[in-house]
């Protein structure tokens, strides 16, 4: 595996761990759903790099099904949001 991988994946986790800040520091429930959203972004792109790297196609396929159900829980907790505050 490439260094390059290695580097980007630990770049990766560096602004994963900026968005955790902004979790716990955020002001509103929706800065801390864009910073989760954020965060699931980030874990998909670091699968992504990884399977690269290790020329893993089974990272991929979880990515892929990691980033559906992400997108579908950031639906969920909208839609429950829009509910509540409104």
């Amino acid at each position: 595996m490439s260094h390059t991988f290695l580097v980007v994946a630990g770049l990766l986790v560096l602004f994963m761990i900026f968005s955790l800040i902004r979790i716990v520091l955020g002001a509103t429930t929706p800065d801390r759903v864009v910073a989760l959203d954020t965060i699931n972004t980030l874990v998909v792109a670091c699968m992504i790099v990884l399977g690269a790297g290790f020329k893993e196609i089974v990272f991929i396929d979880v990515a892929i099904v990691y980033a559906m159900l992400s997108f579908i829980t950031t639906l969920y907790i909208a839609k429950y949001l829009e509910v509540s505050q409104g």
